[in-house]
């Protein structure tokens, strides 16, 4: 029986180096298929700590294997929604739409009508599974030095 436990990430928390690997494994499908590379690349476990206290985190621990993830940004009018993870044996199990109720959850908390992220143009399954949750395309960008389309922003309207 898979025992799951979710977890707000605060000072207590305190394996990085999994948190780290659980991103960096969760991301490593996107290598060669995307142009910039994720900046999931670069993180370390000083740049988590950093991203933790900056914005809410939560993880979910299975069996006492950390198993997904997700930061949350409060904007002025949205929570963006960023390095959302799961650990690829564990996706189509629920866990995206578990983190996303989390992020809205919490958006709905500080008063926010929406969630906004990001994705990048190549990933068509990423695209469909937002739109699947009720997000929509709202724009599209280019990284800085590209000029083509490189990501799309995505909303999710909230009823509060």
């Amino acid at each position: 029986m898979n025992a799951r436990r979710t977890l707000r990430v605060d000072h207590s928390f305190a394996d990085w180096e999994g948190l780290l690997a659980l991103i960096r494994y969760s991301f490593a499908y996107m290598d060669g298929r995307i142009d910039p590379p994720s900046s999931a690349v670069g993180l370390t476990v000083n740049a988590l700590r950093q991203k933790a206290d900056a914005e809410i985190a939560f993880v979910v621990i299975e069996d006492e294997t950390l198993v997904g993830c997700v930061f949350c940004r409060p904007e002025p009018d949205c929570l963006y929604v960023g390095k959302l993870a799961v650990l690829p044996d564990r996706q189509g199990k629920g866990l995206g739409r578990h983190l996303l109720a989390l992020a809205e959850a919490t958006a709905r908390d500080q008063g926010l009508q929406a969630l906004w992220l990001e994705t990048r143009i190549e990933l068509t399954e990423n695209h469909a599974a937002f739109a699947a949750c009720g997000f929509v395309k709202t724009a599209e960008n280019a990284h800085p030095g590209f000029d083509r389309t490189t990501s799309i922003e995505m909303r999710k309207r909230l009823d509060l």
